[in-house]
């Protein structure tokens, strides 16, 4: 079957851009989110292609005075992966690697016209490979990209302009996950232990600061990286340390979600030290179930032939110790201290996902 991608020379196999390679859960998925300066105000998004289920979903969650506002589509495919529309929910590629817009058309009281501005050349962290017993259980590569946000969101009515100041983080990851419905069969040999994720995308005035890990129960990673990239920052900018740490982690009573953190990261003249604390402003928290991460709405999921529904949540009402909370973004003020320069604040997000058993925090 041939579609518009088939013009463009970006074929990965010497099959036409319709068809994945032959596992199902291959998927292809933008990510942004934005915040003003304070993280009062707060927007995520998600969109995704999942070929081989000839699905493609879109999320848009607004959270303003504590409540998550989520839109989600989704629609079937019909195999061509160049339409980047789901119901109400558009992506453009303004230029490549540098400025996308979303807009959100009016729908179930929501609306959005963003577009996300890119303060450097995006970083490619290491690629994600794990297996499940004999399975495949991740293979993807992900690129991530600090931003500049200009635009506005709207709530039943009441519209207001992101301002001066938003930034925000967006990723573009393409590989095997989970995706859909899972596999009725269970595997012999398979069964995973747990899953440990952490993921810091930190604003500051004149640079980015990126770090991740997963780990394994007791606490060894098996994918992790930290970049301090400047502003302007091209292909081959920025400082890469392949052996940052996470310390100081104190969980709140009753929950998988940290207090705070900080993050060390080995330098030539010593080590940087990143504070990161939740704001209050916006109770700290957002739902990664709110854009698909879980929950009915589900990446890859099949709703039909198109799909629109809103969600409201009350972050201060939501039982963060359920497994469906577990997946959070922490909206958070990141203090930075390097030797030999001065002290610098900043803002951005403390993800995370503790999912099964922990040694190192005790869980």
């Amino acid at each position: 079957m041939l579609t518009r991608g088939d013009d463009f020379p970006i074929h990965q196999t010497p099959e036409p851009i319709a068809y994945s390679g032959s596992d199902r859960n291959f998927y292809d998925r933008y990510f942004f989110n934005g915040y003003s300066p304070d993280g009062s105000e707060f927007v995520a998004v998600a969109f995704g292609v999942y070929p081989a289920l000839n699905v493609a979903d879109a999320h848009v969650s607004i959270i303003r005075d504590g409540v998550q506002r989520c839109l989600h589509a989704s629609r079937i495919l019909g195999m061509e992966r160049m339409e980047l529309t789901v119901g109400p929910v558009r992506i453009e590629v303004i230029e490549p690697l540098q400025t996308l817009r979303v807009t959100l058309d009016g729908a179930e009281g929501l609306a959005c016209d963003l577009t996300f501005e890119g303060r450097a050349f995006p970083i490619e962290e290491p690629r994600f490979t794990r297996r499940n017993g004999p399975r495949m259980f991740m293979d993807y590569t992900r690129l991530t990209q600090n931003v500049r946000v200009a635009g506005w969101t709207e709530v039943d009515g009441d519209r207001r302009e992101t301002g001066a100041g938003w930034t925000g983080t967006r990723d573009r990851s393409w590989g095997i996950r989970p995706v859909g419905a899972p596999d009725p069969q269970p595997t012999p040999g398979a069964g995973l232990a747990g899953f440990f994720w952490q993921w810091t995308p930190l604003n500051f005035a004149d640079r980015s600061v990126f770090f991740h890990v997963n780990a394994d129960t007791e606490g060894k990673p098996w994918n992790t990286r930290a970049v301090i990239l400047p502003d302007g920052a091209g292909p081959e900018g920025g400082w890469h340390s392949d052996e940052p740490r996470m310390e100081e982690v104190t969980l709140k009573a009753g929950t998988r979600h940290a207090l705070g953190g900080t993050l060390k990261i080995p330098l030539l003249q010593g080590e940087a030290s990143i504070r990161l604390e939740p704001l209050k402003a916006s109770g700290g928290v957002f739902l990664m179930r709110g854009i698909g991460y879980g929950g009915e709405w589900r990446h890859g999921g099949l709703k039909g032939e198109l799909a629109v529904a809103r969600e409201d949540i009350d972050l201060a009402a939501v039982d963060m110790a359920q497994p469906e909370n577990w997946h959070i973004q922490a909206i958070s003020k990141a203090v930075m201290e390097a030797p030999g320069e001065p002290a610098r604040e900043g803002i951005g997000i403390f993800e995370q996902l503790i999912a099964g058993p922990y040694r190192p925090y005790g869980i």
